[in-house]
C-alpha cells in the first residue's frame, strides 16, 4: 500500500487531472461548436492518432518514416470501399462500370461487412509493416537509407492506386458515400455520434502509447533509439523490438485512416503521398518528438492554423505557415510540449539552494 501511495506524487497527480480536463473538453465540444467546426476538430483529432503512432518509432525508437501516409491511406481506403458498397448497395461501384467492370472483384467483396473493413484497415498496414520491417531491420537497415525506402514505398503505393483505377478509382479516389452502419453519414446526428467515436479512440490509443512506452518493453524502445549497439550486445536483438514498434505504429496509423474517411467523405492517391507524410513528421516535431502529448498537440495546432490561415489570407497563408516553423525550430527546439519543461527548469535554477543562494538562470 505504501508503495502504490508513493506512485501518486502532487505531480502526477496534476498531471492526471490535466489529462481529464482535455478529455472532458474534447467529449463537451459539440456543445460549444457548430457543426462545421465539429467535424473539422474530429478530422484533426484523426491526425493527432497518426502523430501517436509516429511518435512511437521516431520519438521514442529514433526511426524515422516518411512513409507513415501509407498506412494512413491503406485503413483510409479499407473503410471508403465498405462506404461505397454500402452507398452502390453492394453493386459494382460507378468508377468500375466506367472502366468497363460488371462485376464486383472478389477482393471487394468481403468490404460489404463492416467489422471485416475496420479489421483489414488495422491488419493490412500492421502487415505491410510487418514485411517492410522484417527485410530492412533484419539487415540492419537504418537512418536514412530506411527513410528513403519508406518514401519509395510511398511512390511505388500511389503509383499503383492511380494505375489500377479500375479498381481503386484511380486519381479520383473513392468517394460518394451515403451511409454507414445504416445511419446517414452526413446527418448531425451521425457527426457527432463518429466524433465521440474518434475521441475516444484517440484517449484509448493514447492510454495504449502510454503503457508501451512505460513497459519494459518501451524502456529498450528508448534504449535502442539512444545506442542500438549497446542494447545489441548486452544480448538484445533491436531488430525484433523495432517490427514490433513499427507494426503498431502501421497499425494505428490504419485507424486513423478509417477515422478520417468517415469525416471527410474522400480518400485519394495525394491524400497518402510524400508530402503528406512529410507533414506527419512536421506535426510531431513542432508538437515535441518524444512526449506523446506534444505529438498529439501539434497534429491539432498544426492543422488547426492551416485551416485558419488559409481561410484568413487565401494567397499568403503558405508564408505564414513557413514563418510558424521556422519559429519554432529556431526557439522551440524540443517543440511546443519542451517549452513546459524548459519553463520548469528555469524555475528550477532560480530557486535558492541549500545554502539559500539562488543559481543562476539559464
Amino acid at each position: 500500500m505504501r508503495l502504490q501511495m508513493q506512485k501518486f506524487t502532487p505531480q502526477r497527480i496534476w498531471i492526471l487531472i490535466a489529462y481529464a480536463a482535455a478529455a472532458a473538453a474534447l467529449f463537451s465540444a459539440p456543445l460549444f461548436v457548430s457543426d462545421f467546426r465539429l467535424n473539422l476538430l474530429a478530422k484533426f483529432l484523426a491526425f493527432a492518432i497518426v502523430a501517436l503512432g509516429l511518435d512511437l518509432i521516431w520519438g521514442f525508437t529514433g526511426i524515422l518514416s516518411l512513409g507513415h501516409g501509407i498506412f494512413f491511406g491503406l485503413g483510409a481506403y479499407a473503410m471508403a470501399m465498405y462506404l461505397k458498397l454500402a452507398a452502390s448497395g453492394g453493386k459494382p461501384p460507378d468508377f468500375m462500370g466506367w472502366s468497363g467492370l460488371k462485376e464486383l472483384p472478389l477482393f471487394w467483396q468481403p468490404f460489404q461487412s463492416f467489422w471485416f473493413a475496420v479489421a483489414m484497415g488495422i491488419a493490412i498496414p500492421a502487415l505491410l509493416a510487418l514485411v517492410l520491417g522484417y527485410f530492412t531491420f533484419r539487415n540492419r537497415i537504418r537512418g536514412v537509407y530506411f527513410t528513403i525506402l519508406t518514401q519509395a514505398l510511398v511512390i511505388i503505393t500511389t503509383t499503383l492506386l492511380i494505375g489500377q483505377q479500375a479498381f481503386t478509382g484511380g486519381t479520383n479516389g473513392i468517394t460518394g458515400y451515403s451511409t454507414v452502419l445504416g445511419y446517414s453519414i452526413g446527418s448531425p446526428e451521425t457527426k457527432r455520434v463518429l466524433y465521440y467515436v474518434t475521441v475516444a479512440a484517440l484517449i484509448a490509443i493514447f492510454i495504449f502509447c502510454r503503457y508501451v512506452i512505460g513497459s519494459r518493453f518501451g524502456k529498450v524502445l528508448r534504449a535502442i533509439r539512444d545506442g542500438e549497439n549497446r542494447v545489441r550486445f548486452i544480448g538484445y536483438n533491436p531488430a525484433i523490438y523495432q517490427m514490433v514498434v513499427f507494426t503498431i505504429s502501421a497499425g494505428i496509423a490504419g485507424v486513423a485512416g478509417m477515422l478520417f474517411v468517415l469525416h471527410v467523405g474522400i480518400i485519394s492517391p495525394s491524400m497518402l503521398g510524400i508530402v503528406p507524410s512529410i507533414e506527419m513528421v512536421l506535426w510531431v516535431a513542432i508538437g515535441g518528438r518524444g512526449t506523446l502529448v506534444g505529438a498529439a498537440l501539434g497534429a491539432i495546432l498544426m492543422n488547426w492554423a492551416k485551416s485558419e490561415f488559409s481561410t484568413a489570407y487565401p494567397q499568403g497563408w503558405l508564408f505564414f505557415m513557413g514563418l510558424l516553423f521556422v519559429v519554432v525550430v529556431v526557439f522551440l527546439p524540443k517543440g511546443v510540449a519542451g517549452l513546459i519543461g524548459q519553463i520548469k527548469f528555469r524555475r528550477k535554477r532560480r530557486e535558492p539552494n541549500h545554502e539559500g543562494v539562488r543559481n543562476p538562470a539559464v
